[in-house]
């Protein structure tokens, strides 16, 4: 079937999270997508909604080729008035983190609302055989929006307890100081469950007004807000954020500043955050033309934690979609470990649960190449009156395993209260 997605200017400033339509519950669609973060004190990024394709390729290490195969054999035609970067068809995409596992998956959406520089569109992807659609739909600025019914989320459980992880964090040093390997990111699950159906988008909005500079997204019942950008491409010019080594954050600024200038300091959370950061160069470096990054990390501070985070940005030297280099640096070592095939070999003997598509890339696509993908952190998969919340830590020589423990518990705090959980109770 040929499809024509037509994108025109649109005159709307509002949020483009509260763009995305509620029911007469204040629920927002099954089927929302979101990238969204904040740029120049302005919300930017792509939200959308409804079904023109959903493309699910194979498990498999070929799987981010096959995706972008799929979506770029689609019968498409194209009438763009704007022209900007994510004008158009876009396909917001998530993936397994392993190979063989399912879950990956690209989604075409049927109706498009984005905004960069200033700028609002709108597209619209419709059958070109004359088909009637049906409206778009757009919230009405006069209408009264209520808010969803919520109900607080209540802890279901870990696939592993506490001691268990522990116990993994520890063996994982035994290996690392025995030389088997030099860094392994562990992971761990924190099952949560409600009395109603959580709600992708209202999770999305809560997320982004608490991390406005982190990308929010929604794709597939998957929700986030990544601080961590995999890579970002505007025709050959690609950009990288590298995350690794974390500290909490104080109310007190002194004691705030303290806690930053010890994790800058800190030759355990350094040698994590080299190993990062070389897994990232070492990729990029030989597909680049150029290839800048920071020559020291510097921090990166959040509403609940800090980062120590070193940027790269470079210049393609061969003309290679925003797909092609995400398959070739995923899982770095921020979320897999150095060397990559023993650290996820290790992870697979140690974590205890499946991952799914924690930690994987996660973001948006368009036919040109040009996207942006993000690493699924600070994330809960929704499931119903389900979800599955996520976090991880960098285990290296130096690790402890009550203070790595004691991390995740940091990390995990953020989608706990998104979710309405009490972390208490």
């Amino acid at each position: 079937m040929t499809l024509r997605a037509r994108t025109v200017a649109l005159d709307d400033d509002r949020p483009l999270l509260s763009l995305l339509p509620r029911d007469h519950g204040g629920r927002g669609p099954a089927d929302a997508l979101a990238w969204v973060h904040t740029a120049a004190g302005s919300d930017e990024g792509l939200v959308g909604w409804g079904v023109a394709a959903r493309l699910v390729p194979a498990p498999g290490a070929d799987r981010f080729a096959a995706a972008e195969q799929a979506f770029r054999d689609l019968d498409i035609e194209v009438d763009d008035e704007v022209g900007a970067l994510g004008t158009g068809p876009v396909a917001f995409g998530t993936f397994a983190f392993t190979d063989d596992a399912p879950g990956s998956l690209l989604a075409l959406p049927r109706v498009i609302v984005g905004r960069r520089d200033g700028r609002t569109w709108l597209t619209t992807i419709d059958p070109a055989d004359g088909t009637a659609p049906a409206p778009v739909g757009l919230p009405d600025p006069a209408a009264a929006r209520s808010e969803p019914a919520r109900d607080r989320a209540r802890f279901a459980g870990s696939s592993q307890p506490d001691r268990y992880w522990l116990e993994a964090v520890a063996t994982a040093v035994e290996r690392i100081r025995a030389g088997a390997l030099d860094k392994v990111v562990l992971a761990r699950d924190h099952a949560v469950w409600s009395q109603q159906p959580f709600d992708a988008a209202d999770l999305a909005r809560r997320l982004f007004a608490r991390f406005p500079s982190c990308h929010t997204f929604i794709v597939d019942g998957f929700v986030g807000a990544t601080p961590e950008l995999l890579l970002s491409r505007r025709d050959r010019e690609v950009f990288s954020r590298v995350l690794a080594g974390t500290a909490g954050r104080s109310e007190d600024e002194a004691d705030d500043a303290a806690l930053g200038a010890a994790l800058l300091a800190s030759a355990k959370e350094q040698a994590e955050h080299r190993f990062a950061a070389d897994s990232v160069r070492d990729v990029l470096r030989p597909l680049t033309d150029a290839l800048h990054h920071d020559p020291t990390p510097r921090l990166l501070r959040l509403d609940n934690v800090q980062h120590l985070a070193t940027t790269f940005t470079g210049t393609l030297a061969e003309d290679r979609s925003a797909l092609e280099v995400v398959a070739a640096l995923h899982p770095t070592a921020a979320v897999g470990g150095t060397p990559r095939r023993e650290a996820v070999e290790l992870i697979a003997e140690l974590e205890g649960m499946d991952r799914g598509r924690y930690a994987a890339p996660v973001g948006w696509t368009d036919l040109t190449g040009n996207g942006e993908w993000g690493i699924a952190l600070r994330c809960a998969s929704l499931d119903g009156a389900r979800a599955r919340l996520f976090a991880g830590v960098g285990v290296v020589a130096g690790s402890l395993p009550e203070a790595e423990l004691e991390e995740t518990r940091l990390k995990l705090l953020a989608m706990q209260t998104a979710l309405g959980e009490d972390p208490t109770a």
